[in-house]
């Protein structure tokens, strides 16, 4: 048997004989130019949990329908210690099949946990993270069904034993950008009657070009014969440089889709995933991603919509933001007539061209490291990690951590159950409005970490939460303790009771966000090394980020921990708080004259 530490890039899972086999896409660590693996794993099973009041009847029930294994588990439901039967499938496709059969038997309260993709449950049953390095071992086998590619530089490896994280820093991720320039004298670009004039390219490596039909004794231009030389080039470039990310900006709207449709008209392939498949598309959000098994893209528009508060999401805008620097533009309307000049308007082109693959990297390496940072917290593949809202991958992290505590996790609501949810809401923080004019010496007072604070020292959770809606989840067990008024923390406005033992899930999940933050902050302010300290910093934003999304998350209709008690109470503290922390200091003779959510700013009354 091999061993082998491995940077795990992506993952998926494919039948072979009926059985469902997890691929796990990475590069081998200190390898020659990051030699490529793909492991597989056919070792692991499908699984849902059933909620019965008579476990025997409901077990004889099941077992008629012949699932791959039966067993009663203890799993704790909103800190409540229960058994669950946990119901074991052959294959991920049998769980949609039979979890409406199983949810209507007589015997069946409900079912659990039966929504979690499949390979999203591997990694986290496997404690496995993304982006980070693995400790793999099995047999190196030659070939496997449903991976079609001839590389050298790649290994298969059949795994004898699941992965094990050992962490780590991130590696040098091999980074390549692009961009299509595309001939449009109509306007908007038809791909089956317009062609593709220049692709772009930039690297981390080195690599930084325009390919193109037309060439101008520019050192930076590589000049082909046709349109489909040129695509074959850009695949080329792609494969021989082994690139782990390669990023776009709008590319899953404009770039991806018109490249494949002109590759499909011109007979290119555009087989860059590391098992030798091709370009796909998958449903994510409003609209598809543009996926490579192995190669991960990333979409920097998407990216930059979540990351930054703008106006336009133009690439120049958002590299102005960054940057403050302008970078070089063509109007885009009128491409096809620089294209068409053969003069000074097609070296500006070429050089857009150029700028605009420098532009998107650039902003790549700037911000991409808190979004790795986030994947190997939040534990999900970066693929789908850059393609989520904050609200998602706070989510998933609360999926992760309430299998490591050994918590059932509640369903996604569904028609009806939705709809009412909506219907609520909750009100925000306060607000005083700006007294209009000049002010000088201003004080300044802000609550750090407001709204995670609340949540931790009210323990405010829909588990310990003694609830009257009937929208809720679940009602928390007080009978299971002896409590009192004095025992639960009541929120202002709305008198809703949150009991002060035990600690609340989701509490505790921040508490230990906020602790890890402080630790790495204070690593932070002990370091001389100035490298060291970027990393703490990207490791402290992205602890930050993940403990700011968990508040408002409460009173979103699609949360698993839906609360709009929780979403209410925080709130109605919050702006307690504030009020009470302004009418203080008017007591000292600090009048204030703005304020909003977590501080106001006064000026001293004389």
């Amino acid at each position: 048997m091999e061993r082998r530490n491995i940077i795990l890039l992506d993952i998926d899972y494919i039948t072979n004989d009926g059985k469902a086999a997890v691929r796990l896409f990475g590069k081998i660590k200190d390898s020659d130019q990051g030699k490529n693996i793909i492991a597989i794993d056919d070792s692991f099973e499908p699984y849902i949990y059933v909620i019965s009041d008579d476990l025997k009847s409901c077990r004889k029930e099941i077992e008629e329908l012949n699932p791959e294994k039966i067993e009663i588990v203890t799993k704790k439901d909103f800190q409540v210690e229960s058994k669950f039967l946990k119901v074991t499938f052959n294959h991920p496709q049998d769980v949609p099949k039979m979890r409406e059969t199983i949810k209507n038997l007589d015997s069946v309260k409900n079912i659990r946990e039966h929504d979690i993709p499949f390979y999203r449950r591997y990694l986290i049953d496997n404690n496995v993270f993304p982006m980070s390095e693995l400790e793999i071992s099995g047999e190196i086998i030659d070939s496997y069904p449903t991976i079609n590619t001839k590389k050298e530089s790649m290994e298969i490896i059949k795994m004898d034993s699941p992965p094990k994280t050992i962490g780590g820093e991130f590696p040098d991720f091999r980074i390549m950008s692009f961009d299509l320039e595309v001939y449009n004298p109509k306007g908007m670009p038809n791909a089956q009657n317009n062609e593709i004039i220049m692709i772009g390219i930039s690297s981390n490596l080195g690599v930084k070009k325009v390919i193109s039909t037309k060439g101008m004794n520019l050192d930076y231009v590589e000049t082909v014969e046709t349109e489909k030389e040129m695509i074959e080039k850009f695949v080329e470039t792609v494969k021989e440089n082994n690139i782990d990310i390669i990023v776009g900006y709008n590319s899953d709207n404009f770039d991806f889709p018109y490249l494949k449709d002109r590759a499909k008209l011109l007979g290119v392939d555009l087989d860059l995933g590391m098992d030798g498949s091709k370009l796909n598309f998958i449903r994510r959000g409003f609209t598809n991603a543009a996926i490579f098994k192995g190669l991960i893209h990333v979409d920097l528009y998407l990216l930059m919509r979540r990351y930054i508060s703008l106006d336009r999401y133009t690439l120049e805008r958002v590299y102005l933001e960054l940057f403050g620097e302008e970078k070089v533009d063509v109007p885009g309307d009128k491409i096809w007539q620089y294209w068409d000049s053969d003069g000074e308007d097609l070296i500006k082109l070429f050089e857009y061209s150029l700028d605009d693959v420098v532009a998107t990297l650039k902003i790549a390496e700037q911000t991409l490291p808190l979004s790795l940072e986030l994947t190997r917290i939040v534990g999900q593949p970066f693929f789908d990690l850059t393609r989520m809202a904050t609200g998602q991958q706070a989510e998933w992290y609360l999926v992760r951590k309430a299998y490591e505590y050994n918590e059932i996790v509640p369903n996604k609501p569904v028609g009806i159950e939705t709809s009412s949810r909506k219907t609520e809401s909750a009100v925000g923080g306060y607000v005083k409005e700006p007294e209009i004019g000049l002010h000088e010496n201003l004080v300044q007072f802000d609550f750090r970490s407001l709204y995670p604070s609340i949540i931790i020292s009210k323990n405010v959770s829909p588990d310990v939460l003694l609830k009257k809606s009937v929208h809720n989840i679940a009602k928390f067990n007080e009978n299971s303790y002896d409590l009192s008024d004095d025992d639960y923390h009541i929120s202002p406005e709305y008198e809703n009771k949150f009991a002060k033992i035990p600690q609340g899930f989701i509490p505790s999940v921040i508490g230990n966000i906020l602790d890890e933050r402080l630790k790495i902050k204070k690593r932070m302010k002990e370091s001389n090394d100035p490298t060291e300290k970027k990393i703490l910093n990207v490791q402290q934003e992205a602890l930050k980020r993940l403990a700011n999304t968990m508040y408002g998350i409460y009173g979103f209709s699609r949360f698993r921990w839906y609360s709009i008690e929780c979403a209410r109470s925080i709130t109605a503290w919050g702006r307690n708080y504030i009020k009470n922390t302004m009418k203080k200091a008017e007591e000292y003779g600090f009048y204030s004259i703005y304020a909003d959510t977590d501080g106001f700013y006064a000026k001293y009354n004389k």
